[in-house]
């Protein structure tokens, strides 16, 4: 996925551009990097943080930088941010989202006589994707709306220019673009955890397809939003930062709800419930209230040396890493039957290995409570699951084996009171050797986060999908 940054201030903004940059590292953990302008000078600086925090690697880098406006971002993809000059001016971009069509947009655009310069293993670099379709509008204004027509996929961003920031969120508002008031000027983030450290208040939260300048006097909106709006459920269930807030519904107590109705719901005998931390922490504390059986912490997550930004360079190191991080405490766990509660199971390599750590601390029933409905589709719009193939996810493959097709009766899969549904349930179950699984359902999502379902993105969950402009 992927988070940005940016800060338009009457003085120097350097250091609160580089804490808020710092803010959205739970976004990602493959590139990060940072722009500002200065009387129309550009200073850039990229690193890969894949093995590094990042601001180990851009601490030596703030001398470089000067001025009152910059912008920045982490992401999970490409290098960021890109400087373009074109007929448009001089600009600083940075983007999250994901272009499914890419490979269809980089023929036609060589075709008009465009070159791209920004290669990474034989790949277009989305983000100089976006800034040549914005190159062929009129206007800056004009070339973001030729993105949004487009790109299939989803696309938000933050453009620098001299003096100021345009912001332009998703057509569809899959991911999340706020401001926030300070006292000498305004800042723009994916993620509202951001500003309150830095001394600003979240004042607006753009809509879906919406386009806002950004200046240290205020801001002004230069395209309205569209009426539809299909944000991704997966920010609430696992991506934000438990103190952020979407379209007005804070993470935490989504989370919180989510487990607390499960919990009421749960007829499943356990001596106490336990996180699998860190982003099941939220279900868990309200799965134990709706429940009312205690929470203790029986698995604890070691941070001191295991940042969630590092990332090893293979599946094999990066499921070490992801079992060296997780210690059970035998003390509170053995011979107790215990609910588990963690945010998703994606492939199922990493919830194996804690099952069979468990099963070595000695609890004696093993009940996993998810705080997502199962993942029957790859995500086309956030990367969120970066998963190759739909076959590695866990589901599918309990599929495969049921069906002997992994792609057979996906709808009735989807409807957590269908047969297909315990079926493919139970086959997981067996697989990772739990007592007890239970998902919370797509309508348990939707109530918790408080939206209509028509104003989330569950494709990952149902396969719904939009792509086209109305």
């Amino acid at each position: 996925m992927g988070g940005f940054f940016g800060i338009a201030s009457k003085n120097d903004c350097i250091d609160r551009l580089f804490y808020g940059v710092d803010y959205n590292s739970h976004m990602g953990c493959k590139r990060a990097g940072m722009a500002t302008v200065n009387g129309g000078i550009f200073t850039r600086a990229i690193h890969n943080i894949e093995n590094a925090y990042f601001r180990n690697k851009f601490e030596g880098d703030l001398k470089d930088f000067s001025g009152g406006c910059g912008i920045g971002v982490i992401s999970d993809t490409d290098a960021q941010p890109i400087i373009v000059n074109c007929h448009l001016g001089k600009f600083a971009i940075v983007t999250v989202g994901r272009i499914n069509n890419i490979g269809e947009l980089e023929k036609e655009m060589l075709a008009k006589g465009h070159h791209f310069c920004e290669h990474s293993y034989d790949i277009i670099n989305p983000t100089e994707m976006i800034a040549a379709l914005i190159s062929e509008g009129t206007d800056i204004v004009d070339g973001i709306r030729k993105v949004f027509k487009r790109v299939k996929g989803s696309c938000s961003m933050l453009l620098l220019l001299d003096g100021k920031i345009i912001a332009a969120r998703d057509f569809w508002g899959r991911t999340p673009v706020a401001i926030g008031e300070g006292e000498d000027g305004y800042a723009c983030a994916s993620e509202s955890c951001s500003f309150s450290n830095l001394g600003f208040e979240q004042c607006y939260e753009l809509g879906p397809g919406e386009i806002v300048e950004v200046s240290s006097e205020g801001y002004k909106q230069l395209q309205s939003p569209q009426s539809h709006n299909q944000i991704c459920s997966f920010l609430w269930i696992y991506y934000g930062y438990p103190v952020c807030r979407y379209e007005g519904r804070n993470v935490d107590r989504m989370r919180y709800i989510a487990g607390r109705d499960m919990g009421a719901n749960d007829d499943t005998e356990v001596d106490f419930v336990s996180a699998i931390p860190d982003s099941g922490i939220g279900m868990a504390l309200g799965y134990s209230q709706g429940k009312k059986v205690p929470y203790l912490r029986g698995i604890v997550k070691y941070t001191p040396t295991w940042p969630r930004s590092f990332t090893p360079s293979t599946q094999e190191r990066r499921e070490l890493v992801a079992k060296m991080k997780l210690i059970p405490n035998k003390a509170l766990l053995r011979g107790k039957k215990v609910a588990f509660c963690d945010d998703s199971i994606v492939r199922g390599t990493q919830l194996r290995d804690n099952v069979r750590d468990l099963r070595k601390a000695g609890v004696e029933e093993i009940h996993m409570r998810i705080s997502c409905p199962p993942l029957i589709h790859s995500c086309q719009f956030l990367n969120f699951t970066a998963s190759k193939s739909d076959l590695e996810l866990i589901t599918r493959r309990a599929i495969q084996r049921l069906e002997g097709d992994a792609d057979k009766n996906l709808d009735l899969y989807s409807i957590s009171s269908s047969p297909q549904y315990n079926a493919m349930i139970e086959e997981i179950r067996r697989e990772l050797d739990l007592t007890s699984l239970k998902f919370c359902t797509i309508e348990n999502i939707v109530d918790a986060i408080g939206l209509p379902k028509e104003k989330i993105c569950t494709h990952c969950f149902d396969g719904s999908s939009f792509y086209t402009l109305e």
